[in-house]
């Protein structure tokens, strides 16, 4: 068995209308049931949306503003514990289906 995490980036969400996001709601939360019920869910969330409230810290440990070189961040992710990529992948698809937006799937070190 191996973790994969499965996240997006915030700004991939896109400009959607408060009606079309809490229709996604209930689509997403759908998904993460059935992957708690197929015993493969290991977390899940979102994060805050104000990259201005993270906290960044430098190589000495000091504190700083959030590190964002690319103008992309973190939105939210889902880490699972799957035997194949295959099935972390049709999770991703699932994910990305329920949420309405892309998702990216990555395989964690041994």
């Amino acid at each position: 068995m191996s973790k994969y995490i499965i996240y997006f980036n915030q700004q991939w969400v896109g400009d959607h209308s408060e009606e079309w996001f809490k229709s996604r709601g209930p689509l997403a939360r759908e998904v993460v049931e059935e992957m708690e019920q197929a015993g493969v869910l290991v977390f899940a969330g979102g994060l805050v949306e104000e990259i201005e409230e993270a906290v960044g810290f430098d190589d000495q440990g000091n504190k700083q503003k959030p590190i964002t070189t690319t103008g992309e961040f973190l939105g939210g992710l889902t880490i699972i514990e799957v035997p194949s990529a295959e099935e972390a992948n049709m999770w991703g698809s699932k994910i990305a289906v329920a949420c309405g937006w892309p998702q990216e799937v990555r395989q964690f070190k041994d």
